[in-house]
């Protein structure tokens, strides 16, 4: 588990990215879930993009991505959401 200071640092570092995944209409297909998988291997914090337009069901995507990648939940806004999984050799140095 993220301090609430650790995930303010993440929030803060989130702000520049670009979401890299797309959940579309279908939801999270084993082929979105292998690229959440790649992405965050790759970069560690990612933004996925969402279509879905019901806050509550965004929320409930949200959760279950990170059940489904054990990935840690750092922000929620708007139609993206934003994941963090640290890898064994980290390249974000968390406070």
């Amino acid at each position: 588990m993220l301090s609430s200071k650790q995930v303010a640092h993440l929030k803060a570092l989130s702000h520049k990215l670009n979401p890299v995944v797309q959940v579309g209409h279908k939801g999270l297909t084993d082929s979105v879930i292998n690229e959440i998988t790649v992405s965050l291997k790759a970069h560690e914090l990612i933004k996925i993009k969402l279509q879905e337009k019901d806050k509550t069901k965004r929320k409930l995507l949200l959760d279950e991505v990170c059940k489904k990648t054990n990935a840690q939940a750092i922000n929620l806004i708007g139609m993206q959401i934003v994941i963090f999984k640290a890898n064994e050799l980290s390249k974000i140095i968390l406070p």
